[in-house]
């Protein structure tokens, strides 16, 4: 001890050994705060299960909150006069923030889509999670997965408090990166020879909406003199939000490696792109954006990386061909939206009837008994993950997996009665 006077309400302590783990046990827990996982973690509390949701980021709402991507794609049919596909949490995001104004239903380009205020959908989050009783962890990284045979029995965790051991029935895995699937020793898929782009995206303030050109326009620009502005992507939009000085910007192509360093690097490496792009704007159409300043960056903004092994692969025949499955437990009709190159991306749109589906075997982990995965990282091929992997299916995604995992309780989620569970998702599955 130092010979040194202390202040009377200072307590002295140091590590002298191996801190206990803290450990907290529930019936499922969700890896993941985005669009799936939310919807997962509610459904499943609501459903009368213990839950723990668990998020490597120090704050709620994944990507739709922190990479401010700034509308729910998917949610509905194409055309103008497009029906809503999917439900549950949705029906609440649209019905309160549309109260307040941070929710706008608009026609997008090939159907509707819902704008959002990230802000907003941030304390919607945090203030469902609370009300639906979820036990949130946030700030924590997965350090392994302990199994017992077919089943995950634990996950330990890492937080900057110190480490804790989450112990439970069931598990999904909504980190889009199939975190659990790869920790748990599972087989998982990467895109062979290449990767898929993601995008920096950001929100601009202070621009004249009235003069603002048209999305064919502007992208004709971007193709014919994105180059000369160092841009790498040579299509893109600004949408801007109804009633709000404010546009969601969407121009960038950015690396998403799974290597620490490199993902760091290209974090850094987006933000300079969209400075680019701020410069673009600036220079190509100064009476609508003249005096445009960038208000924040996102989070980068990741389409796909790694993803499961499944008992079913999604194929793009299957989503051209709108199979639906015996245990088909989500729909959705956004195009292939295919960002495999760095200057731009497929876009396949579909007919105003079409709807394409998702099932089960997609989301079920081959060889975990109570695992399901949920997002972007379910099975299929890049081209149909692209078409599935938007927030509306996603929000779906995240129940069925939800009550799959309540229906299987201590036995397999790869036997539970799939007619139970469509009974529980029947607004997702029909109108």
């Amino acid at each position: 001890m130092l010979d040194r006077p202390f202040s009377p309400d200072t307590q002295i302590v140091s590590r002298k050994q191996q801190p206990p783990v803290l450990e907290r046990g529930c019936d499922i827990c969700v890896i993941g705060s985005g669009a799936s996982g939310i919807s997962a973690a509610v459904e499943a509390a609501r459903a009368g299960r213990s839950v723990i949701l668990v998020d490597g980021l120090p704050s709620l709402g994944g990507q739709a909150v922190n990479s401010i991507i700034g509308m729910f794609c998917g949610l509905y049919t194409p055309g103008k006069e497009g029906r809503q596909l999917t439900h549950g949490i949705a029906d609440e995001i649209i019905r309160d923030l549309g109260a307040t104004d941070d929710v706008k239903v608009v026609a997008g380009g090939v159907m509707k889509v819902a704008m959002y205020n990230e802000v907003a959908l941030g304390r919607w989050v945090e203030k469902a999670v609370s009300a639906a009783g979820v036990t949130p962890l946030t700030g924590a990284l997965i350090r392994g997965v302990n199994q017992q045979g077919r089943r995950i029995t634990s996950l330990d965790v890492a937080t900057r408090h110190g480490d804790v051991r989450i112990t439970a029935t069931g598990f999904i895995d909504a980190t889009g990166d199939a975190a659990v699937a790869w920790e748990g020793g599972y087989d998982c898929q990467i895109h062979k020879g290449g990767q898929i782009y993601g995008s920096q995206m950001l929100v601009i303030e202070d621009f004249d909406d009235s003069k603002k050109p048209s999305w064919d326009e502007m992208a004709t620009r971007i193709r014919e003199k994105g180059g000369k502005y160092g841009m790498m992507r040579r299509d893109g939009f600004a949408a801007s939000f109804p009633g709000r000085n404010v546009a969601i910007v969407n121009m960038t192509h950015i690396e998403t490696p799974l290597d620490p360093f490199d993902a760091a690097a290209k974090q850094i490496d987006g933000k300079e792109q969209a400075d680019r792009t701020l410069n673009f704007l600036h220079a190509e159409f100064p009476e609508a954006f003249g005096r445009a300043r960038i208000r924040a960056y996102g989070l980068p903004g990741i389409r796909q990386t790694r993803w499961i092994v499944g008992t079913h692969h999604l194929t793009t025949a299957e989503v051209r061909a709108g199979t639906r499955f015996d245990d088909a437990i989500a729909r959705c009709s956004w195009p292939l939206e295919q960002h495999h190159n760095r200057e731009g991306y497929v876009w396949e749109v579909f007919p105003d009837d079409h709807i394409h589906w998702i099932p089960l075997g997609s989301l079920t982990v081959a060889g975990a008994d109570n695992l399901c995965a949920v997002g972007r990282c379910i099975d299929a091929d890049s081209s149909a993950l692209s078409s599935v992997r938007v927030m509306g299916p996603c929000i779906a995604m995240g129940r069925a997996a939800a009550h799959a995992l309540d229906l299987a309780g201590s036995g397999s989620v790869h036997a539970i009665d799939i007619k139970a569970l469509q009974a529980r998702l029947k607004d997702n599955l029909e109108f």
